[in-house]
């Protein structure tokens, strides 16, 4: 198989809907599981549409108490703080009018009525839960040893960041609180799934490239 028809991504929280399109595009994934953990990314966190607006969810994590620096695969969340029911009571309140939440909720609120210590772990759920709903069958793989420059597939790693990120042309879809604030681009794919249903499949096939 040709380099070219692969495709290296970081498994994350859900996953911003650029992030999706991407590997909707390619098909065959590779997961960044060797790097280390960045603040201010998708690994934890999500931008979904609330009632004022774009709101960011965020999964506290225990942060290393040696010199600041640790493997992605080993952070732990910090669970002395109620984040899942939080979070959970968040994405219902923004989305439970939506047309299709209903429809997935039963894929998606298990994930926040198990306790889960790895990050890492968690986001590899939330993504399978994601291609459930979107009944995708990927073949994912996971990396071995951290490279900055990766040859063995198109590199879109940077797709992680959630801090001042690229502004993605992506084409708008009508969501919950459109008339409040207008269309908001790039949000979580789960705000496409409750919004658009089986037809995100279509829409995240449409928006390569960006």
């Amino acid at each position: 198989m040709s380099n070219m028809n692969k495709v290296i991504v970081h498994p994350v929280y859900f996953g911003s809907i650029a992030q999706w399109s991407v590997m909707i595009k390619y098909g065959h994934i590779i997961f960044e599981n060797e790097d280390n953990y960045q603040k201010q990314t998708y690994r934890n966190r999500m931008h979904i549409y609330g009632a004022n607006g774009k709101l960011t969810l965020s999964i506290p994590i225990r942060h290393s108490k040696t010199d600041g620096r640790q493997r992605y695969a080993d952070v732990r969340i910090e669970n002395d703080f109620d984040w899942q029911k939080q979070h959970w009571k968040s994405l219902e309140t923004a989305y439970r009018t939506s047309p299709f939440f209903e429809y997935y909720e039963a894929y998606f609120e298990p994930l926040y009525q198990t306790a889960y210590v790895n990050l890492m772990a968690f986001n590899y759920d939330c993504m399978q839960a994601i291609t459930q709903c979107l009944q995708l069958e990927f073949t994912p793989h996971k990396t071995e040893a951290y490279q900055d420059n990766y040859v063995n597939a198109k590199d879109y790693r940077h797709l992680v960041v959630a801090k001042k990120e690229k502004e993605y042309s992506l084409e708008s879809y009508g969501q919950v609180f459109i008339e409040k604030y207008g269309f908001i681009r790039n949000l979580s794919v789960f705000d496409l799934l409750c919004n658009m249903g089986p037809q995100s499949i279509t829409y995240l096939q449409e928006q390569y490239p960006f």
